[in-house]
C-alpha cells in the first residue's frame, strides 16, 4: 500500500519541512513578506499585555516600499528596534503581526496565498491589500500622547 505522506520532506518547500529554529539566515530573511507592520508602533497594555497596533511608522520605514531604508545598520538608529532571529522567535512573535510568516509558522499555520514565496512576486502582499503601504504616519510628526489615537486594525 503506497503511504500518500511524503515523510521525507521531498516535495515540500524550506518552510513546510525545516523548523524555524533550523533555518539559514536567507531561509528566514526570505520569510519576510515586506507588509512593514512589524515597524509599526505598538502600545501594549501593561495590565493586561494585549498589543495594539498603531499607523504611527518608525522613522527607518519606507511608506511607499514598506522595507526599511537602513536595515543593515538600524540599531545605529533605532537601538531599541527588536531584531526577530531563530534565538528570540519564543520571546517575540506574540507581538508580530497575525498575518507575519515568522508568526504564523511559529503558531504551525501555512502561510497565505499572498506571501512572496508562495506568489512569486513581491508586490502580492500589496495587491491582497495586506501591507500599510501609504497607510501610515511618521513618528517625527506624532508625538507619543497621540499614539492612542492612532490605534488601528491590522489589513489581513
Amino acid at each position: 500500500m503506497n503511504d500518500p505522506i511524503d515523510r521525507s520532506g521531498l516535495g515540500k518547500r524550506f518552510w513546510e519541512r525545516k523548523p524555524l529554529k533550523k533555518m539559514n539566515e536567507k531561509e528566514w530573511e526570505a520569510l519576510c513578506d515586506g507588509c512593514g507592520k512589524c515597524c509599526l508602533n505598538k502600545l501594549e497594555d501593561e495590565d493586561s499585555g494585549e498589543v495594539a497596533l498603531t499607523n504611527v511608522a518608525c522613522r527607518l520605514l519606507d511608506d511607499a516600499t514598506c522595507r526599511c531604508a537602513q536595515y543593515n545598520i538600524r540599531h545605529q538608529f533605532v537601538p531599541d528596534c527588536i531584531v526577530m532571529k531563530p534565538e528570540n522567535i519564543d520571546t517575540h512573535a506574540y507581538w508580530m503581526p497575525q498575518t507575519c510568516a515568522y508568526r504564523l509558522l511559529w503558531e504551525g499555520k501555512p502561510l497565505y496565498d499572498w506571501h512572496p514565496l508562495i506568489s512569486g512576486t513581491p508586490d502580492s502582499v500589496h495587491a491582497a491589500n495586506v501591507s500599510i503601504q501609504h497607510r501610515t504616519v511618521s513618528e517625527f510628526d506624532t508625538p507619543f500622547e497621540e499614539w492612542e489615537d492612532h490605534i488601528i486594525e491590522e489589513p489581513t
